[in-house]
C-alpha cells in the first residue's frame, strides 16, 4: 500500500509545478501594451514643447468704438496684466513703409477707472500730435496708476507696438502730463532706449536719471511755475540734476542744451492761453507749436 506522507508530498511537487509554469520564476508576467508603432518609452514620454516665447503670450481684444479716429479700449493681455489703450493707424499704414510712433500718457483724470476714453476727451496731446505729422501711430495707454506698475505696463505696451507694426525706431516719441509724466519718468528711467525723446508735462521725475543720461534721450521738461500741485521746483531739481551728469560725462553747454530743455512758464501765458490754473492749464503745452515741435524734430 502506497504510504498517504509520499501521496501528500507527490501531489504538492505537482501542484508547485503547475504554477511555476504557467507564472514563470520571476513573477506574474506584465500585461500587454495595446499595438502601437511607438516603442515603450515613446508611449510613456512625451516629447519636450518648446518654450513659449514672450510675444506667444500676448494677445489683443479689439475695441468696437471709435472716437476722432482711434480705436478705443483695445486690451494687450500680458504678464503684465490686462493693458488698456487706444489707438490711431493711418488710412495710408500698410505695412511696407517704416513710421513713427507717439505714446501719451495722461493725468489723473484720465486714468481707466475714470472711465472709458476719460484720456482722451480730457487731453488734446494725442490729436495734437497728428497735426505736426499725419503719417503716425499715435497709442493713448489708459493705465490705472502713475506708479512701477503702470510703468511696466507701459514698457510691454511700446515693445508690443514697435513688434506688431511697422515702426521707424528711430522715430519713437512720448509724452507724459501729471501723474503720466510720473509714470513715463519711471519708464524712462528703465528702458530709454525704446525712446527717440520725451516731453515732461507738469509733473515731477521720479525714475533713475543716470540710464537716460546715458542713453543721451533729449528731454523737454515743461511746468507752471506755481503749479498749484506740484510747483515748480521738482522740475528744477530734475533739470539740474541731469545737467550736472552730463557735466560730469564731459559734454558741452550747447551739447547739453541739445538733449535737455527747462521750460517754465508763468503766470502770464496761461492767462493768455485761457488757463484758470497753472496745473490744469498744462494742457496748453499740447497745441504750443515750440514744445511739440520740439519733441517731433528730434
Amino acid at each position: 500500500m502506497f504510504p498517504f506522507s509520499k501521496l501528500l508530498s507527490l501531489l504538492l511537487a505537482v501542484t508547485v509545478e503547475l504554477i511555476l509554469g504557467s507564472c514563470g520564476s520571476t513573477g506574474s508576467a506584465p500585461p500587454l501594451l495595446p499595438e502601437s508603432d511607438e516603442t515603450p518609452a515613446q508611449a510613456q514620454e512625451a516629447p519636450d514643447e518648446p518654450a513659449a516665447s514672450p510675444a506667444g503670450e500676448l494677445s489683443v481684444t479689439e475695441g468696437t468704438e471709435t472716437y476722432r479716429g482711434f480705436l478705443m479700449d483695445n486690451v494687450l493681455h500680458a504678464p503684465e496684466g490686462d493693458i488698456h489703450y487706444h489707438i490711431y493707424i493711418p488710412d495710408s499704414y500698410d505695412g511696407s513703409t517704416p513710421y513713427p510712433l507717439y505714446l501719451t500718457l495722461p493725468g489723473y483724470e484720465g486714468l481707466y477707472f475714470q472711465g472709458v476714453g476719460e484720456d482722451l476727451y480730457s487731453e488734446d496731446f494725442a490729436f495734437a500730435a497728428l497735426d505736426h505729422d499725419a503719417e503716425m501711430i499715435v497709442a493713448a495707454p489708459q493705465l490705472s496708476d502713475w506708479g512701477e506698475t503702470s510703468a511696466e505696463q507701459t514698457i510691454a505696451l511700446t515693445e508690443y507696438l514697435l513688434d506688431a507694426y511697422n515702426i521707424d525706431p528711430d522715430r519713437v516719441y512720448a509724452n507724459g502730463y501729471s501723474g503720466g509724466g510720473e509714470t513715463m519718468s519711471l519708464v524712462m528711467g528703465m528702458r530709454p532706449d525704446l525712446f527717440t525723446a520725451y516731453l515732461h508735462c507738469s509733473s515731477q521725475w521720479d525714475g533713475a536719471y543716470e540710464p537716460v543720461v546715458e542713453a543721451r534721450v533729449p528731454v523737454y521738461l515743461v511746468i507752471g511755475e506755481d503749479d498749484e500741485y506740484y510747483g515748480s521746483e521738482p522740475t528744477r531739481a530734475a533739470y539740474d540734476r541731469s545737467y550736472a551728469l552730463y557735466q560730469e560725462a564731459g559734454l558741452s553747454e550747447e551739447e547739453i542744451g541739445r538733449l535737455l530743455v527747462l521750460d517754465i512758464k508763468d503766470a502770464d501765458y496761461f492767462r493768455e492761453g485761457g488757463a484758470l490754473d497753472q496745473h490744469g492749464g498744462g494742457g496748453l503745452f499740447a497745441r504750443d507749436p515750440q514744445i511739440m515741435g520740439w519733441l517731433f524734430s528730434q
